[in-house]
């Protein structure tokens, strides 16, 4: 079955989205493992006073934390990888990248953005690309599926 150039379009721009999303994700799993604890929580909460978030936190607080970074470069880079999959018509990739980068964003808007302590720029915004790279790549994915099964 070939995709029509809408299709393909929806596709791209996803994987744009899946791109850009992916590339902040990983930078921020490095600085949040690179930096000390309490500069790793004010990175993340940047909507908090960071004298509020600073304190002499235990190393398993830290080792929690730095855990949390390495996810988010990991799935940051797994969301790369699918948006070039994605690119190419893949349809399992948009399963795989929406289930990994889109739910990390549920948890992230529902823990975070909802209780107001992050900015909406970079978060709320990366929120809103994983959203729209979702919603495209279902764009398509759905009708062919649907053609598929007729």
């Amino acid at each position: 079955m070939t995709m029509t150039q809408t299709q393909k379009n929806l596709l791209k721009f996803a994987a744009l989205l899946w791109v850009i999303w992916g590339l902040v994700h990983m930078f921020a799993g490095l600085i949040t493992i690179i930096r000390p604890t309490a500069e790793g929580f004010a990175g993340i909460a940047d909507a908090v006073e960071p004298a509020l978030l600073a304190a002499e936190y235990h190393g398993a607080v830290g080792g929690i934390l730095n855990q949390h970074g390495f996810n988010l470069l990991w799935i940051g880079l797994v969301t790369l990888i699918g948006a070039g999959f994605i690119w190419r018509g893949n349809m399992t990739a948009i399963w795989v990248t929406a289930l990994v980068g889109g739910l990390a964003d549920v948890g992230y808007f529902l823990m975070l953005d909802l209780q107001g302590y992050v900015n909406f720029v970079p978060g709320t915004v990366m929120t809103l690309f994983s959203s729209a790279a979702v919603i495209s790549s279902f764009l398509v994915w759905l009708p062919r599926r649907k053609a598929e099964l007729s």
